[in-house]
């Protein structure tokens, strides 16, 4: 039989940056040149475009593009920063999974739970939602769909409501990132933010989300558990009850000594991280404690010389601070775990290889903003922009923003790449907006993460959906009012926070 999939695949990501860096370079041969005065920090100043001599980009700067995108040139930024927080992060997570720490301490929340599936649901939801939102959780949600396939149906649910659990827990959390580094640490990066800017909303944002989203599961839960005939993959309940109930996984005792202990250190790595980059300076004089006690340990003799002023005081954290949290959490896990040397370097080095094609991503996209810097062209597209928005409230642009995002998920489903190739223009035509880098960013991953919830082209969705058997006609069909409801909630959402300043 033919295999029309193999004939309908998507380009990969590298594919499709590359390509618009091709179509970019032909660009700066017919858009006029330009340039804006810009403020010390580097924004633009409306209002005070002008032409400049022209400077067309040949074949040569098209494949120099990606090597400059990461290394950085005179007019933009290189992406090593950012593409080695990613690496080192791989190498974190890559430690943590060698320590199983995750399977089982998953593994045993179910088993604790079990006769009491209700309240697993919005557990394990808020559990899943919490690593998409601090680390990314993506593909590791797949593993566990065949462990609460058989717990969901043997209580009356059905397989969806157990893809559910894994799948829109985490994407929810990717949605509403406060700190995931693919996502808002990309995007931040790109337009020179800290990932800390607007995590207040975003926190809320978050929680708003997910309760959405549990009620959603749970109302379908209990309505397929009262009547069977109500699932959307009710022709295969017979068919899954052999299936999974045949060959049920083991479900592991709980975490021992040693997996707490890590599950301690990765919890502490993560909170050290959001707290040191909330900017609780700015937010209220009444957190000044926070900073003043951390400038107090540099007077400490040997606490001062051995942590250093460079990581202090908390709120001012950047990518060079967390990338050497991360490491020094790595190790610390090594020795918690007292994981051999040859497990932790192969575990790390491993966990980095797994993340490495998300980091060139990075370089790759960004190097779609060098020739267009370097072409002189990002002037005068943002000056077209400044045009065309004139007039517009902040509230109209980032609505705008947001719908932008949703088609431009499906064209460069990576979400780091989307960011570096993106962020670039998005965030200065916000300022002329009056709309913070840090909202654009929200809706930049608001979208991309609401279009992870369905999208073929997302490993995620179509691996969880083929361990559960069911079609992506099938979820699509369950998802597509969950889907209206969290694009109409986000804009609303988004609205409310221009309005604020926020």
């Amino acid at each position: 039989m033919l295999n029309l999939n193999n004939r309908l695949r998507m380009p990969s990501a590298f594919t499709i940056l590359f390509i618009l860096i091709i179509l970019v370079a032909i660009l700066t041969w017919t858009i006029p040149a330009g340039q804006y005065e810009t403020t010390k920090a580097g924004n633009v100043i409306a209002g005070t475009y002008q032409s400049r001599a022209s400077s067309p980009q040949g074949l040569w700067n098209i494949f120099e593009a990606p090597i400059n995108g990461m290394i950085g040139t005179k007019s933009t930024d290189g992406a090593i920063s950012v593409s080695l927080f990613i690496m080192v992060i791989g190498g974190f997570l890559g430690v943590t999974t060698k320590t199983k720490m995750l399977d089982n301490g998953i593994g045993s929340v179910v088993k604790k739970y079990a006769g009491r599936e209700k309240i697993l649901i919005p557990f394990l939801m808020t559990l899943f939602a919490i690593g998409g939102t601090t680390f990314g959780m993506g593909e590791e949600t797949i593993a566990f769909v065949p462990i609460l396939v058989p717990i969901m149906i043997r209580v009356g649910y059905d397989s969806i409501t157990a893809i559910s659990i894994s799948l829109i827990g985490s994407q929810v959390g990717c949605i509403a990132s406060t700190v995931n580094p693919f996502a808002t640490g990309v995007a931040s990066e790109t337009i020179g933010i800290s990932p800390g800017d607007g995590i207040i909303p975003r926190l809320v944002f978050f929680v708003m989300i997910l309760i959405i989203s549990i009620i959603y599961v749970m109302h379908y839960a209990v309505k397929v558990k009262k009547d069977p005939k109500t699932s959307y993959v009710f022709e295969r309940r017979q068919r899954d009850l052999e299936e999974f109930m045949s060959g049920e996984q083991e479900i592991v005792e709980g975490l021992s000594k040693k997996q707490k202990r890590v599950f301690v250190a990765f919890i502490l790595i993560f909170v050290v991280m959001i707290f040191s980059l909330i900017p609780w300076t700015s937010l209220n004089k009444n957190f000044t404690f926070f900073v003043d006690f951390t400038h107090w340990l540099t007077h400490i003799p040997f606490v001062g010389s051995f942590v250093g002023t460079s990581l202090l005081p908390l709120g001012n954290w950047y990518f060079t601070e967390i990338t050497t949290l991360f490491l020094i959490g790595s190790i610390l896990i090594k020795f918690i775990y007292k994981m051999s040397e040859t497990d932790f370097i192969n575990s790390f080095m491993g966990g980095m290889s797994d993340l490495l094609n998300v980091a060139i991503i990075v370089a790759v996209a960004r190097g779609i903003q060098v020739v267009m810097n370097d072409g002189n062209i990002t002037a005068t597209v943002l000056h077209a922009g400044e045009v065309g928005l004139h007039g517009l409230s902040s509230a109209v642009f980032i609505v705008l923003t947001y719908i932008f995002y949703i088609p431009m998920s499906f064209l460069i489903p990576s979400s780091s790449g989307l960011a570096a190739a993106t962020m670039g223009i998005m965030g200065p035509l916000g300022h002329f907006s009056g709309v913070s880098g840090s909202l654009i960013v929200t809706a930049y991953q608001s979208a991309s993460g609401f279009v992870n919830l369905v999208t073929p082209t997302s490993a995620i969705v179509m691996g969880s959906l083929a361990v559960g058997h069911v079609s992506i006609v099938t979820w699509f069909k369950y998802m597509w009012k969950l889907l209206a409801i969290v694009f109409v909630f986000t804009i609303l959402f988004l609205i409310v926070c221009s309005y604020l300043k926020l």
